[in-house]
């Protein structure tokens, strides 16, 4: 059996299986991956917000190229790493956020979580079976407990200077670069290196529906090695400790704080 991730509607995760063509219900408990409500045309409502780029970056690690900066600018990038706690159950989770590899998926995590965007929010798809997969969160609806459940999953950061959600464009780091590709799949730029940051247990990756360019805010946790995910999503950090925690998070477990504890300074405006 062969499994393909996405994302649809603006940050869904939507894990299509393919045996026929068959994709799992949002109310499908057995349904091995976050996903919520339909799909519709990501294309059409996303180019506006920086389009795909297809650049792959060059210079320092750590640091964006011109056209990615000028394309983004809103978005802060990491040049280094940093530490983010999150407390869940009353118990600390513990994130090392890597800057090099992603910098502004890094980046765009740590300033979200500096601006208090992830405190209250919940985890609204766990799925452990039939098989540990993932811990999916992040959506700053799901603050308002009247937002009905089949909503949350749709929901992305938006800019209170902009009034426009914020977007990321696709990226990942293949091994043995030193600067990542931007806004395709290793897949698609031809590229048959993995990459840098995997899909192990504990990796923290960003939720984006099918267009690359349309992560925001909500991230997920691998809870097992998913290693048909690399080079497809883009991860930017890991549990350091302590999986058992993210091991117990529940549907509907909220994130009761979340917080840069090292590594603020490494966070610059593009």
């Amino acid at each position: 059996m062969r499994s393909l991730l996405r994302f649809a509607a603006q940050g869904m995760l939507v894990l299509i299986v393919i045996m026929g063509v068959m994709a799992c219900s949002s109310s499908d408990a057995s349904c091995d991956s976050p996903r919520r409500g339909g799909e519709f045309d990501l294309a059409s409502g996303l180019d506006s917000c920086g389009g795909s780029s297809n650049l792959v970056a060059s210079g320092n690690p750590g640091t964006i190229p011109k056209e990615i900066a000028q394309l983004y600018p809103d978005v802060p990038y990491l040049q280094g790493n940093a530490t983010v706690v999150l407390t869940v159950n009353n118990q600390p989770i513990e994130i090392e956020v890597l800057g090099a590899e992603a910098p502004l998926t890094a980046g765009n995590f740590v300033d979200l979580v500096s601006k208090g965007v992830y405190d209250g929010t919940s985890f609204h798809r766990v799925v452990k079976e039939p098989q540990p997969f993932v811990v999916q969160g992040g959506d700053p609806q799901s603050k308002d407990p009247k937002v009905p459940a089949q909503q949350l999953g749709t929901g992305s950061y938006q800019d209170p200077n902009t009034k426009q959600p914020r977007y990321l464009p696709l990226e990942i780091t293949p091994e043995g670069a030193s600067q990542p590709v931007y806004s395709r799949t290793l897949e698609q730029a031809g590229i048959g290196k993995p990459p840098k940051l995997r899909h192990q247990r504990g990796a923290v990756a960003m939720a984006r529906a099918s267009f690359p360019d349309s992560a925001s805010s909500q991230f997920y946790i691998a809870l097992s090695d998913l290693g048909f995910l690399d080079g497809n999503y883009a991860v930017f950090g890991y549990v350091r400790s302590d999986m058992s925690v993210v091991d117990r998070i529940k549907q509907g477990d909220r994130i009761q704080s979340a917080k840069v504890t090292a590594g603020l300074e490494n966070l610059k405006q593009p």
